[in-house]
């Protein structure tokens, strides 16, 4: 059991500086996501991979597939903000396509 939180300990170590310096680069993740929830779940996605999977990632690797999942949280959910006129316009647009 010792080993399994090294390990995601080794595993948070890598994403947290990634998470921190792309949310503080981003205005977007900024307003819509919340950077430990974020840690959170990456360290648990990332921590289903083997010690020998995750260390084989370069960390531009690494940084990239963090900033592609990010986008997609942070973008999840956006037509629920909408208001009813704007989701019409939406719905418009799609149409249209």
């Amino acid at each position: 059991m010792p080993e399994i939180a090294n390990y995601h300990q080794e595993v948070s170590n890598r994403i947290s500086p990634i998470v921190e310096k792309l949310i503080k680069g981003n205005s977007l993740y900024q307003v819509k996501l919340n950077q430990q929830e974020m840690v959170e779940m990456l360290v648990e996605l990332f921590g289903q991979l083997s010690t020998e999977e995750m260390r084989a990632i370069t960390e531009y690797e690494l940084t990239h597939r963090i900033d592609k999942i990010l986008v997609l949280e942070a973008v999840s959910g956006t037509l629920n903000d909408l208001t009813p006129e704007q989701i019409k316009m939406y719905d418009e647009a799609v149409m249209r396509k």
